[in-house]
């Protein structure tokens, strides 16, 4: 159903990067989403009340919680779809990972707030019905999730939507919650033995740890995290094809939402070549960057002295010593500088995060090893953090 409505509402369907065309896909499934839910709240509610389940009334708010996080949804889709303006040049695509965080508010309110009433008919049981009547409904609110999780998850991968992600979670959550509803109504009928507040405490259990989850992987985008590995390997492959490229380094990606990706980083080029030539250069991957990734880039441009065999051995020989203390570290823009002294040997060092050694502590042993091995250089080592 998801696949027609957009061949007949979504111009250019299959542009899953566009801007306007990811804003009306998060519209047109808010809208559906809206829909399933209301249906879905009033049917287990008129069931809930006729049987006396409290898992099955609790299952019902569930879903039209539901309802109001699609709302969230589709206003976070519709304010992020928004252009720049002067207050804020990066646009607005960050909208809908706030529209993410709070649907996975609601999902731990919901869960909450289901333990509450679930406690109490443990502690206060009260006699349940059951009915083929109750048993078509939550079959079929099975199939609905179902369906909601998959078309969510499906688009939601294809236009890489966070908030989406969060509902099609969301549903998956409610799919064993109402399977758990079932399950009491199917012991209850076997056994005569009434499990209904005990089912919905497991149901909110559930939908508890499916909030947390939710709030932190939403939460991570809010706060920042690094980048798709994917992603990093196009902008590699992108800059890299440029035959004066001799490096990348010091590579940051800012998200400010879909289609709203700024890159910077660092090229090693030779430092023997015309600076005219080496700006075109750069103005050409700039380009390709903009039109092949749709992102807007900064570049820095570092020298390199690749005509001095000298420094080249010493960089290579200097790269093998530092991977022979941890094959993670690597340095970048080495060079050797003049100094009334003598001679500097100069580099940045890049330390990764999950190393246990603290960088002061790898930075002064590898200056020690490096100074006994060449004597004859001062040697100057800056760390750095990768961001990628």
């Amino acid at each position: 159903m998801i696949e027609q409505l957009s061949k007949w509402l979504i111009p250019h369907y299959k542009e899953y990067e566009n801007p306007q065309v990811r804003r009306k896909y998060g519209v047109l499934t808010g809208v559906v989403g809206i829909c399933f839910n209301i249906l879905l709240f009033g049917l287990k509610y008129f069931a809930g009340v006729w049987s006396g389940s409290v898992a099955m009334i609790a299952d019902a708010f569930n879903n039209l919680s539901d309802a109001g996080s699609s709302i969230i949804t589709m206003i976070g889709f519709q304010f992020s779809g928004r252009e720049p303006d002067a207050e804020h040049p990066f646009g607005h695509g960050r909208y809908e990972y706030i529209a993410g965080f709070l649907v996975s508010q609601a999902i731990l309110l919901m869960g909450l707030e289901l333990a509450r009433g679930s406690f109490a008919k443990i502690l206060h049981p009260q006699p349940v019905e059951t009915g083929n009547m109750v048993y078509v409904i939550l079959l079929l609110s099975i199939a609905v999730k179902g369906y909601m999780a998959a078309y969510n998850h499906r688009i939601g991968k294809k236009i890489h939507s966070t908030a989406m992600h969060a509902t099609a979670m969301d549903s998956v959550s409610d799919m064993v919650a109402t399977s758990v509803v079932l399950l009491s109504m199917i012991v209850l009928q076997q056994t005569s033995y009434n499990v209904d507040g005990y089912c919905g405490l497991l149901v909110a259990i559930f939908i508890l740890y499916t909030g947390i989850q939710t709030i932190r992987e939403t939460l991570g985008t809010l706060l920042g995290t690094k980048p798709d590995a994917r992603f990093v390997e196009q902008v590699y492959e992108i800059v890299l094809r440029h035959h004066l490229v001799m490096g990348i380094h010091d590579l940051v990606v800012h998200d400010y939402g879909a289609g709203r990706r700024m890159i910077s980083l660092h090229l090693e080029v030779p430092g023997e070549i015309n600076v005219y030539a080496l700006h075109d250069i750069i103005e050409h991957i700039e380009s390709d960057l903009d039109q092949e990734l749709d992102c807007k880039s900064v570049i820095h441009m570092d020298p390199i002295e690749s005509d001095n065999e000298t420094v080249m051995e010493l960089r290579e020989a200097v790269q093998q010593l530092v991977q022979s203390f941890d094959e993670r570290l690597s340095i970048h823009d080495f060079r050797v500088v003049q100094c009334h002294q003598g001679e500097n040997m100069v580099f940045d060092l890049v330390v990764p995060q999950e190393l246990s050694v603290r960088e002061e502590e790898i930075v002064e042993q590898l200056v020690q090893q490096i100074r006994k091995r060449y004597p004859a250089y001062e040697v100057v080592v800056k760390p750095e953090q990768n961001y990628v």
